[in-house]
């Protein structure tokens, strides 16, 4: 089978780009900066210069393929430029599914985001829930119209696709909000958790290995939430205590006070860049909320499953202790 993947150099991507090619399938990959997939193509990956805005560029390593991966995604928290995310998640995705429905190609798995629902307020959603109203971030907005307002009517129009919803992913590579707090942690500059925010914890590998599975058992035109074991952020740092015999943050924010320190960063960041985890958005998403949802029907369909939480953050602490001595190791050099 040939496949063609978007976000192959990213943190979901890549894994699944491996995976593919382990189980012997041809891999065509979209990327702007083909330097970027350089051990892909070592592995036997065919890289194509291109980006998802560019729409004729797609067209040569889409042509003739069995299925599609849409990963490609513009994530981020405190993000200045809002134009640029919306063109990527909304209208790049658009761009993708009409090129796949004019080319026939007869399958293909869009990754959305279990963020689209917003704060659960303690509901564990599955696949049916909706959510319409402000969002907590800007990201989750363009996810949320890329799903509803783009891949949906394409389904409904009979487009092949499947939509996978990851929950909170993490992992070894991880560069996004969580693994800055995971670093401070280590580093003992984490001062305070907030309280009562909980997540469903998908480590990176398992939702790679999600997306693969989707593709070949999942119902077209189905969507499927990606979770993983509910914890609270306490429990998640309690569990890293353990793991590296650091403390815990002694201090537990409640959300009224994190919606304030929110309000504060919005009016600070007018000015300065603020680091991603202490970006508004990133505190008013952690302003006790729960992101919170429910894979038992990518577990019952297709066989989906993820480790404990205890596992995964294990591989994922060592290879940001790794990360850290090699920030040190250059900064003692210079």
């Amino acid at each position: 089978m040939i496949y063609f993947v978007t976000g192959a150099t990213g943190f979901i991507g890549g894994r699944l780009v491996r995976i593919l090619l382990d189980d012997g399938h041809q891999v065509h990959i979209l990327a702007r900066r083909p330097h970027r997939a350089l051990e892909l193509k070592k592995r036997g990956a065919r890289i194509f210069q291109g980006d998802i805005l560019d729409k004729a560029s797609m067209l040569a390593p889409m042509k003739n393929c069995d299925g599609i991966f849409h990963i490609a995604a513009d994530y981020g928290l405190g993000v200045r430029d809002r134009a640029s995310m919306y063109k990527t998640n909304v209208r790049g995705t658009r761009n993708v599914l009409s090129l796949m429905r004019e080319l026939s190609i007869p399958a293909g798995v869009y990754t959305s985001t279990i963020a689209i629902n917003s704060d659960t307020r303690g509901v564990m959603a599955d696949e049916s829930y909706f959510f319409q109203g402000s969002h907590l971030s800007w990201y989750a907005e363009t996810k949320w119209k890329a799903h509803y307002d783009v891949a949906m009517p394409f389904i409904h129009d009979d487009l092949p696709l499947t939509i996978v919803q990851p929950c909170l992913v993490y992992g070894p590579g991880d560069q996004s909000a969580i693994a800055l707090t995971l670093e401070q942690f280590l580093r003992g500059r984490l001062p305070f958790l907030p309280a009562e925010t909980r997540y469903c914890w998908a480590h990176v590998d398992d939702i790679a290995q999600g997306h693969f599975l989707a593709m070949k058992q999942g119902r077209q035109g189905e969507s499927y939430v990606l979770g993983g074991p509910d914890h609270s952020l306490r429990e998640a740092f309690r569990i890293a205590s353990r793991l590296t015999r650091r403390r815990v943050p002694p201090i537990s924010v409640p959300p009224i006070a994190m919606r304030f320190l929110a309000s504060f960063a919005s009016l600070v960041e007018n000015s300065f860049r603020l680091p991603p985890h202490l970006s508004s958005e990133s505190l008013l998403m952690s302003a006790g909320t729960t992101h919170i949802a429910s894979s038992e029907k990518a577990e019952t369909e297709f066989g989906y499953s993820c480790r404990s939480l205890e596992v995964g953050l294990k591989g994922t602490l060592a290879d940001l202790a790794a990360r850290i001595s090699r920030k040190l190791e250059r900064a003692v050099s210079k």
